[in-house]
């Protein structure tokens, strides 16, 4: 089975190298960025603006091969590659909730934002905060882990060879 995904639109950051990046959108190090939402999929956008926050879907362009166990950040030890967010994965699939701040002509700006520069979109959705509703969460190994996601930029364990 081959299944094939188009980009939407493209996201745009300061984030030109991986090295150095916020590893999570509520870290510190994430910033004010734009998405720019192709002219074919801009129809898309309609009612969007009343939503504060939106679900980016994405590809990790820069991303190539992955391991089934790996050392995630914030931890030391190797855990399967399903019980973490790292980049390198078996589908190169990204997920961010960023702060919605304005629509303008296909151009989002947005708040928060953790990922590289020209990171090519595959989908936006609504943050609906009541369809999510989650009780008893548990979070696993990051209940023992280090909880300095605030602070932890990426280093260079997941950049991929050219």
């Amino acid at each position: 089975m081959i299944i094939r995904y188009q980009p939407i639109g493209l996201i745009h950051t300061p984030f030109s190298d991986l090295k150095g990046m916020p590893i999570q959108p509520t870290s510190n190090a994430a910033t004010p960025g734009t998405i720019e939402v192709f002219p074919e999929y801009q129809a898309g956008l309609k009612d969007l603006e009343g939503f504060s926050h939106i679900i980016l879907i994405y590809h990790f362009h820069q991303s190539h091969g992955y391991k089934l166990q790996v050392v995630p950040f914030l931890d030391t030890r190797e855990h399967g590659v399903f019980a973490t967010r790292v980049p390198k994965r078996p589908n190169q699939i990204g997920l961010s909730v960023v702060r919605l701040l304005r629509i303008s002509q296909g151009l989002l700006e947005i708040d928060c934002i953790d990922v590289l520069n020209g990171t090519p979109l595959l989908d936006i959705k609504p943050y609906v905060p009541g369809f999510q509703p989650c009780e008893d969460v548990r979070i696993g190994w990051l209940n023992d882990a280090d909880r300095s996601v605030e602070s932890t930029v990426s280093d260079d364990r997941f950049v991929s060879p050219i």
